[in-house]
């Protein structure tokens, strides 16, 4: 299996102030940190290898990830410097941490999808990278996505149109040859994904079961609710 990037350098604003001394990747949901439960899924879906796109108060997610081994994992690390990446920024900073090609989602993304046939599908598509959408008729999101008979037609987290029905899932899949006319400065993944998209080397699968994140009150609750009741011998932060 290719090795998955997770972005979790963020400031995590709309969890503040418990964000002001602890990431947002390791609040607690079931009673251990976020992270604890989104690597094991991550395991258990076939990864084997992972890197953290770090940032803000990173060395706190070194402490508690550490190797990755507690979660049957091998996790590498990539360090944002004194002036934030963007997201697409900090995927450049890790290519050579992560190969030809390899998965990326957000640190406070919980997927249950089918890695590999989703690994598949961009191994075969041709293209440069691949979007992951969800048909979401704005129930957990506003839709930003127009995705017609198995094909992206439009992608724009800005600019919304009424035939936007999907919503980006939050798993892409790269080549490393995507980020290659990334500028150097700060960049965004949404801008790369517009720019693959006009090239034609985006391609677009279509996942039916919804997503979960811990990004926000709303969705450490919803996640909550999926999870369950804390695990015995959980590890804490």
């Amino acid at each position: 299996m290719l090795p998955v990037a997770i972005l979790a350098g963020g400031l995590g604003t709309r969890l503040r102030p418990l964000t002001e001394t602890t990431p947002k990747v390791l609040l607690p949901v079931c009673g251990e940190p976020f992270i604890a439960h989104q690597l094991r899924l991550l395991s258990s879906s076939g990864i084997e290898r992972v890197v953290l796109c770090v940032g803000y108060l990173g060395e706190q997610i070194r402490d508690f990830v550490g190797d990755g081994g507690a979660f049957g994992l091998s996790v590498g690390y990539s360090q944002d410097g004194a002036v934030p990446l963007g997201t697409a920024g900090a995927l450049r900073a890790a290519l050579s941490r992560l190969g030809c090609a390899f998965f990326v989602m957000y640190g406070d993304s919980y997927l249950c999808c089918d890695y590999r046939g989703i690994q598949d599908a961009f191994l075969s598509s041709g293209k440069q990278a691949l979007m992951t959408v969800f048909r979401n008729e704005g129930l957990w999101d506003s839709s930003n996505v127009e995705f017609e008979a198995g094909r992206l037609v439009a992608y724009d987290k800005r600019h919304r149109t009424a035939r936007m029905r999907h919503i980006d899932y939050g798993l892409g899949v790269f080549q490393a040859s995507a980020l290659s006319t990334l500028p150097d400065s700060p960049c965004d993944l949404a801008t790369l994904y517009q720019e693959l998209l006009l090239r034609g080397e985006l391609a677009g699968f279509e996942v039916f079961t919804r997503f979960y994140e811990a990004g926000s009150w709303d969705g450490i609750q919803s996640l909550s609710e999926l999870l369950g009741a804390p695990r015995k011998g959980a590890r804490t932060a």
